[in-house]
């Protein structure tokens, strides 16, 4: 393996700094997980493939991960603030279901949309419902050291007094002056001692459906003391590595930082690390703007900013071309030509398994080794990382060509490096749909069914139509029967 020292960009100290665990071999690593209320989204999707990525890469250079990301079950209201409803309240009486019937369907659909992406699992995924004991100790703990206190049996965290002999605004580079003129009036603003202050435990109104009992009578967590509690519970008071979107910079995150620093009396991670945001067409993703599709409406084309659908490693290509720090923009040029990329990498791996060897070589395999390594250890730059493999493809099909020979020992060092970087570091795969028996094949295509079937129900033809249509582009039909709906691959 080639040389390596990783530098990280740590948004704590805004600048990258040499990757130093605090107990080498062994990283902890904390990413902020999904809020499982409905389907995940892209700008989650990102964030995880990205945190996939550096801890793929982390195990491959020797490093022995314990990777813990959350699920958000419980606690998590509308507004960031403590404003607002609870939001699995509030879907499951939607859906007329129970809370954790929600729970359950949108962690199996989050997991299912990861396989496909072929993430791999954490280390450790725990709940917040799960740790209720834990928030509940380390807000006690904030409590006897002076820093928060109860107010109608909702406890809040005194952000003023905590800024006496801390920088609040730390991770966000703001001064508490700069948040205090900025904070708008908020629900519940009466019980609180000071603007900023934020919930660790709320009060359950009489008809909040998720609650437990506390010291302070029946309530349920706030939404930050819940990465503190299951952080610090398995991978200590420090850590090496916490990780999220940059949207959890100025409230999450901030808040983490003084409750574990409140509750812990040290500085809870070493290197904080912040993926960028989505636009599509050059326009921020968002409900409101009419452009955020799921990851299914990506696979499928359901979505009408879309011309067809591409497939789980197309895509997770496409965001590898950018760097985790850099805004990621979605268009139809750009997913195609990624589509057309991905292919090219495939062919070229297929390839390279049919060279033949010389007695000498003609191509530098040692250096395009070296700098592959060199773009994962600046800041896990996945797309230099691609560039310096393309140049590697170029060399691989000018073997294939004759134009250039290779010996023994650089085609064991080129297949070596392709292997491991591709499949092993960036985590794609090879994904063709080569038979009706496939499975990821059968699964996608039994999802768009259903998405189609439900679209006629509803007599919404221009979806189903479009469905029907986007698929025929791709040489796939598909046939409604009395038995139901069947598909076959056109030849």
């Amino acid at each position: 393996m080639a040389s390596q020292q990783i530098e990280i960009y740590n948004t704590l100290t805004r600048k990258k700094e040499k990757f130093t665990p605090l107990h080498p071999p062994f990283v902890g690593m904390y990413v902020c997980g999904p809020t499982v209320y409905d389907d995940v989204h892209l700008g989650n999707c990102r964030t995880f493939i990205s945190f996939d990525l550096i801890y793929r890469y982390l195990v491959h250079v020797g490093y022995k991960v314990r990777y813990v990301r959350n699920i958000t079950d419980a606690g998590h209201l509308e507004g960031d603030r403590d404003e607002g409803g609870d939001k699995f309240a509030k879907k499951a009486k939607l859906e007329q279901v129970e809370p954790m019937e929600i729970v359950q369907k949108y962690t199996l659909g989050f997991r299912d949309v990861m396989r496909m992406f072929n993430t791999l699992p954490p280390s450790i995924e725990p709940t917040a419902t799960g740790h209720i004991s834990e928030q509940i100790e380390m807000t006690k703990e904030i409590i006897a050291a002076g820093l928060a206190y109860e107010s109608n049996g909702t406890v809040y965290f005194n952000v003023e007094k905590y800024s006496q002999k801390n920088n609040y605004g730390t991770l966000s580079n703001r001064k508490l002056e700069e948040l205090l003129e900025g904070t708008r009036e908020l629900g519940g603003q009466d019980e609180k001692k000071g603007r900023l202050d934020f919930a660790l435990w709320i009060k359950a109104k009489p008809e909040h459906i998720m609650r437990w009992p506390s010291p302070w009578g029946i309530g349920f967590p706030g939404w930050h003391i819940e990465c503190s509690a299951m952080s610090t519970k398995y991978l200590g008071k420090t850590f090496d590595i916490h990780g999220g979107g940059m949207d959890l910079i100025a409230t999450h995150h901030t808040n983490e930082v003084a409750q574990s620093q409140a509750c812990n009396h040290c500085e809870p991670v070493k290197y904080w690390m912040h993926t960028n945001m989505l636009t599509v067409n050059g326009v921020r993703m968002s409900k409101s703007a009419g452009n955020g599709f799921l990851p299914m409406e990506l696979f499928t084309g359901s979505h009408k900013l879309l011309e067809k659908g591409y497939s789980p490693m197309a895509v997770k290509f496409f965001m590898l071309q950018t760097h985790y720090r850099s805004t990621l923009d979605f268009s139809n040029e750009a997913l195609q030509a990624s589509e057309k990329g991905f292919d090219r990498l495939m062919n070229a791996i297929r390839t390279l398994e049919k060279l033949k060897v010389s007695d000498k070589s003609s191509s530098d395999i040692k250096a395009l080794h070296q700098k592959c390594y060199d773009a994962m250890n600046d800041d896990f730059n996945s797309p230099i990382l691609l560039a310096n493999l393309f140049d590697g493809v170029k060399t691989i099909n000018s073997i294939h060509d004759r134009k250039e020979l290779i010996s023994k020992e650089d085609l064991s060092l080129l297949k070596k490096t392709f292997r491991d970087l591709v499949f092993d570091v960036l985590g794609l795969k090879e994904e063709k749909i080569s038979s009706n028996n496939d499975e990821l094949g059968n699964n996608l295509m039994a999802l768009i069914i259903d998405i189609r079937n439900e679209a006629k129900a509803k007599k919404d033809f221009p979806t189903s139509d479009k469905l029907r249509d986007g698929l025929a582009k791709i040489k796939i039909s598909i046939k409604d029967t009395k038995e139901g709906t069947t598909w076959e691959i056109e030849k």
